[in-house]
């Protein structure tokens, strides 16, 4: 098993896959849920976005999409368990034919939501499929840590309306919000990021305080996955004791969690 710098094991390869299959096959064990989690916290988002800023389609930026899960369960009223079912290695055997099959879904289910998804991620890869798959509308392949985005790439950030991820904050930090947020041409979008417990987000909700956000934390916690083995625990463990958060009760007992923290800008 083999950790990354934060202690978490390195589930790279999941991510680079040509279809989903992989993602779900490695993930299904350990019992991710975050996006199951987030899905009516994310609902309610955009449906007091819609009311308090009069926008009928609101357009979502979701940030390290991968291959849309957080799209596919927002526009299609999707769930976690139908998506693990549906590429548990029982269906078509191939890229095509799982293609085939999702767009059948996105073309036979109405959209739950009026929504217009964006998904920014490295993996051109997933972003391909969910884009072919018809569950992100626009993809940004991009590393905004390292770059700012092209013309074309601004040009298809500019004008979101909210920022949503569930997971990414910790690999991806404030160099890229600021980044999608200097896109906008000042406008503010509505953000809610799902960070794990063992990612400080001060440096984040400062540099959006800067620009001109509020950011408050939600009460309570969301289990995101179980650690991968005693492994990834203790590297976890020592993370989190290292940066004096406390695990008692929780990623102790084998799980790790998220907090969320939502940020609006201040004159709302």
């Amino acid at each position: 098993m083999r950790l990354d710098a934060s202690g978490k094991v390195s589930l790279d390869h999941i991510y680079t896959a040509p279809d989903p299959r992989t993602y779900f096959q490695v993930l299904r064990p350990l019992g991710y849920r975050v996006p199951q989690l987030a899905k009516p916290w994310f609902d309610k988002l955009v449906k007091e976005y819609r009311e308090t800023e009069q926008v009928a389609v609101p357009r979502v930026l979701d940030i390290g999409c991968s291959y849309g899960i957080n799209a596919a369960l927002l526009k299609y009223d999707a769930t976690m368990d139908e998506l693990y079912a549906r590429y548990d290695g029982s269906g078509p055997g191939t890229r095509a034919g799982l293609l085939e099959r999702d767009r059948d879904l996105s073309r036979s289910r109405s959209p739950a939501r009026a929504l217009h998804f964006t998904g920014l991620d490295a993996s051109a890869e997933a972003l391909a499929y969910a884009q072919e798959a018809g569950f992100l509308d626009d993809t940004v392949n991009a590393d905004l840590e390292a770059d700012d985005p092209t013309p074309a790439q601004r040009d298809l950030l500019a004008g979101t309306d909210l920022v949503i991820s569930t997971g990414c904050i910790g690999y991806v930090t404030e160099r890229t919000l600021t980044r999608v947020v200097a896109a906008q041409d000042g406008r503010l979008p509505w953000m809610a990021h799902f960070v794990l417990r063992m990612f400080p987000f001060d440096p984040v909700e400062k540099a959006l305080e800067e620009l001109g956000y509020r950011t408050t934390r939600v009460d309570g916690v969301f289990k995101q996955r179980r650690f991968a083995g005693p492994q990834e625990r203790q590297g976890v463990l020592d993370g989190l004791a290292a940066a004096g958060v406390d695990a008692s009760g929780l990623e102790e007992e084998g799980w790790l969690y998220a907090q969320l923290h939502l940020s609006r800008p201040q004159h709302r």
